[in-house]
């Protein structure tokens, strides 16, 4: 018998301002869909092909993409499909320590190459007292003084991680806490490549779900709030996108090289709404570009199909150079003219061109302003 996954979603009409309930089916074999209109009890969309969706996509919280109906997966549809894809699947905490926030690029590979998924990812500073509380648990310990002083001395990165037994896999990656430990029993491990000692150790993981739901709470709190955050640089700066086409191929590691990183914010179509890239956001941002050119519903539709990586870059001159990191918006042509750049290198078309850059230096503090302030969390970082 053929494998079927059935998840109940909801896709909000914003012509009727209702929510509108469907299952969705999606068969793994050729990657085919159907949809069922639960309140009408009538098929919506009969199975088709469709290759913008896959099995990894598919869990509780996630936000898909379906012809431009953006559905969001709110239960399984029946026993089989939470047993298959549900039983296994973790969140954690993952926190990059000041020392490594400018390794976040081949941290991040290693996530993604260890099938997990990045569904919330901020940076922030933290203060003495928020260090102090989030290593509340350590308190009277001889080191204490000396962790909550370094965590609380420069940029941290702060990830949601989701996957199958994430926890593990994560403290695993991370390996030992002392990084002298880790070289001689895990070479491979990011603390073997990257730790100093058992403070500068690179990372922090959650070691159980309640600790995780604790951790991810201080960082992402689901109730009023962001938690630690604190200002962008709003100066001499461009605002880059990282597309999720590019995301989904584990391209992000690209633009860490060769700037000025003074903030980043994973923005996910996943989970709470105060995280949601959705249409009517993605159709803001790229207001300027209505009725200018010709592929505009798609960009929009492409930027709200999937998690994607908001960065501020700031330096002298930044949304030139960046400009010119990035290369022409149409990856053909980029590949002729300048083979060398983001769009030569991982763009497939004007629409998945794998990054958007701030096109007139003026607007460099208008798009990061107006768009990521009530999402991001920033410090200047050197990469």
């Amino acid at each position: 018998m053929e494998d079927r996954f059935a998840f109940l979603t909801e896709w909000y009409d914003p012509t009727s301002a209702l929510l509108r309930r469907y299952q969705l089916f999606y068969y793994p074999r050729d990657g085919s869909v159907e949809m069922f209109d639960v309140k009408n009890q009538r098929i919506f969309l009969r199975r088709t092909r469709y290759d913008d969706i896959h099995q990894e996509d598919l869990f509780i919280g996630n936000r898909v993409n379906v012809f431009s109906r953006q559905l969001h997966l709110i239960d399984y549809g029946d026993q089989y499909t939470a047993n298959k894809l549900g039983s296994k699947k973790e969140r954690t905490l993952a926190l990059i320590k000041p020392d490594v926030v400018t390794k976040i690029g081949d941290i991040l590979e290693l996530i993604y190459s260890s099938n997990l998924i990045v569904t919330k990812a901020k940076m922030t500073k933290l203060t003495w007292s928020q260090a102090a509380d989030f290593y509340a648990e350590h308190q009277g310990k001889p080191f204490f003084n000396n962790l909550v002083q370094f965590m609380s001395s420069g940029p941290v990165v702060a990830m949601e991680l989701m996957g199958d037994e994430a926890m593990s896999i994560w403290r695993g990656l991370l390996g030992t806490s002392d990084p002298a430990v880790a070289r001689r029993e895990a070479p491979q491990s990011v603390r073997a490549q990257f730790g100093t000692d058992g403070i500068k150790n690179v990372g922090h993981g959650s070691d159980s779900p309640a600790a995780a739901a604790r951790e991810t709470e201080f960082f992402f709190p689901s109730t009023i709030g962001h938690g630690p955050s604190n200002t962008a640089v709003f100066t001499d700066c461009t605002c880059c996108i990282i597309k999720p086409h590019a995301i989904s191929e584990g391209k992000e590691n690209t633009c860490y090289l060769h700037f000025v990183i003074s903030c980043l914010f994973f923005m996910s179509n996943n989970f709470s709404s105060q995280f949601n890239m959705d249409r009517v956001n993605a159709e803001e941002f790229y207001e300027v570009y209505n009725g200018i050119v010709t592929e505009y519903p798609n960009m929009v539709t492409e930027l709200c199909s999937g998690p994607c990586m908001a960065l501020e870059i700031h330096g002298t001159d930044a949304p030139k150079t960046f400009r010119e990191f990035c290369g022409p918006a149409d990856p053909e042509i980029a590949r002729h003219l300048r083979p060398t750049t983001l769009r030569a290198l991982y763009g497939k078309d004007k629409v998945k061109n794998a990054v958007h850059c701030t096109d007139l230096p003026e607007d460099g503090v208008l798009e990061v302003g107006g768009t990521w302030t009530p999402y991001i969390a920033t410090t200047p970082i050197m990469c």
